[in-house]
């Protein structure tokens, strides 16, 4: 069993930057597809950002804006977020995925953190 926290969501203004953390439980993170769900009120689960080893993938609406990273050692996933905008206003959910990708559906989920941007 994988247990993943999220930290890091808050209010931050448009243009401003926001970083969030996910850190899981367990001895194989290396090996995850790690992920960054969202949803917003009265919206689906969207995907936002994936990291598999060493290689990320981004949804459109958030590429050259956000970025994925991963610190191995401290079993925890990053999603920087960078110029956002009020769009980006949602419940953010950290994904992980023991093969394939966590868009093909996630293995464990992490509680969310609430990220609001302000105009």
């Amino acid at each position: 069993q994988v247990q993943l926290v999220e930290s890091g969501g808050g209010l931050v203004q448009a243009g401003d930057s926001l970083r969030l953390s996910c850190v899981a439980s367990g001895d194989t993170f290396s090996r995850f597809a790690m992920g960054w769900f969202r949803q917003a009120p009265g919206k689906e689960r969207e995907f936002v950002a994936e990291i598999k080893w060493s290689v990320a993938n981004y949804a459109d609406s958030v590429k050259g804006r956000f970025t994925i990273f991963r610190d191995n050692a401290k079993n925890t996933v990053y999603l920087q977020m960078d110029n956002p905008n009020v769009e980006d206003t949602a419940e953010y959910y950290c994904a992980a995925k023991r093969v394939g990708s966590v868009r093909s559906g996630a293995d464990y989920w992490g509680q969310g953190t609430q990220v609001t941007v302000s105009s």
